[in-house]
């Protein structure tokens, strides 16, 4: 079922990417609503992570996680933080996307 894999494992990236913008805007968690959406976005995050595991491997789950994550997070943090990125930082995301690709398109290990 690696549809079904995929759409938990965005689901997850979701939950991840609104849990570290949380993260962001708690202030070191010096603030309630900020803070108590850490706990909320990362508890959902793990829970559909070890739910995409019983279909992808944990390599391969993990570098889609990893990736798509850092790709999310840039865009919370220039949408919603102001944070700038450099040209250096836009090439470095755009291998990490170039890599999930290549692992989503070519790589037979993607569905077990």
């Amino acid at each position: 079922m690696p549809g079904k894999a995929y759409l938990l494992l965005l689901i997850a990236v979701l939950f991840e990417t609104f849990g570290t913008s949380c993260l962001q805007a708690s202030q070191q968690f010096s603030r309630l609503w900020p803070s108590l959406g850490v706990l909320v976005g990362f508890a959902g995050a793990f829970y559909f992570l070890v739910q995409v595991l019983k279909y992808l491997p944990l390599g391969i789950t993990y570098a889609m996680w990893s990736g798509l994550g850092i790709l999310l997070i840039t865009l919370a943090g220039w949408l919603i933080f102001g944070q700038k990125l450099d040209p250096a930082g836009a090439l470095g995301i755009a291998l990490i996307i170039a890599g999930i690709l290549v692992i989503h398109l070519f790589s037979r290990a993607a569905a077990h």
